[in-house]
C-alpha cells in the first residue's frame, strides 16, 4: 500500500510501473528480472501487471459481459477467455445477474466490481488498485476491501493507492508513506498504523 497526500506522487508511481509515465531515473524491476521501464504498457500487461484505475474507466456503453472481455484483450485463446469470464461471473453473483446491462447503469459499487473482475480476467500475477474506494458509499467500501483481501489471498499480489488509510491499512501487509515522490517510512502496516505521523496525517489525530 502506498500513503500520501495529494500530490505526493502516488498514482504516479502506479503510472510509472505501467509504462504510462517514463521516469527521469532508476529502474522498475519486476520478478527480479523485467525492466519496465524498457517496456511498452503492452508489453508490461503480458507480464502480467494488471489496473484498477481510479475511477473505474469502464466501457459505460458496452455491456458488463464485453467490459470483462476487453480484460482479456492480449489472450489470443478465446476459450480460455470465456472461462475466465465465467469464473469472474461465479465468483462475483451480481454482475451474473447484470451481464447483459450497460456498465453505465450500474451502481458505483458495481461498476467497482467490473473493474476488479475485468482486472482478474488476464490472469494478473500483480493487479495496481488506484483509489478503489472512491466516491462509494461507506456499506460497499468495506464489501471492496474484503474482495480486495479475497483477492491477495488466492495468491495474487496486489500494490493499492487508497484515501481510506484506516481501511486500507487493515487489509494492507507493508506500506509505504511517501511525501512529493520519496518513501520516508515503510514498514508492516500495523506498525506504521501506529506511526505519529501517519496517525496525525492520515488518521485523525493522536490515540
Amino acid at each position: 500500500m502506498i500513503l500520501g497526500s495529494n500530490g505526493a506522487g502516488k498514482s504516479t508511481i502506479i503510472k510509472s510501473i505501467l509504462g504510462l509515465v517514463k521516469p527521469s531515473r532508476g529502474s522498475i524491476l519486476f520478478e527480479g528480472e523485467h525492466e519496465l521501464t524498457a517496456l511498452a504498457p503492452h508489453q508490461i500487461h503480458k507480464l502480467g501487471i494488471s489496473w484498477v484505475p481510479e475511477g473505474r474507466q469502464l466501457w459505460g456503453t458496452l455491456t458488463v459481459y464485453d467490459n470483462l472481455r476487453m480484460g482479456g484483450f492480449i489472450e489470443a485463446d478465446d476459450a480460455k477467455i470465456s472461462q475466465r469470464i465465467g469464473e469472474m461471473l461465479e465468483r462475483f453473483p451480481r454482475l451474473a445477474e447484470r451481464r447483459d446491462q450497460v456498465a453505465g447503469s450500474l451502481s458505483g459499487g458495481e461498476q467497482q466490481m467490473v473493474a476488479l473482475a475485468r482486472a482478474l480476467v488476464s490472469g494478473p500475477k500483480l493487479i495496481l488498485m488506484d483509489e478503489p474506494s472512491l466516491g462509494l458509499a461507506p456499506i460497499v467500501i468495506r464489501d471492496v476491501f474484503e474482495l480486495v483481501k479475497e483477492i491477495n489471498a488466492s495468491g495474487i499480489s496486489i500494490l493499492m493507492v487508497e484515501q481510506n488509510v484506516r481501511q486500507a491499512l487493515k487489509v494492507a501487509k507493508w506500506a509505504y508513506l511517501l511525501e512529493v515522490g520519496r518513501v520516508v517510512e515503510n514498514g508492516p502496516s500495523d506498525e506504521i498504523a501506529n506511526n505519529e505521523s501517519v496517525r496525525e496525517i492520515f488518521l485523525g489525530g493522536r490515540h
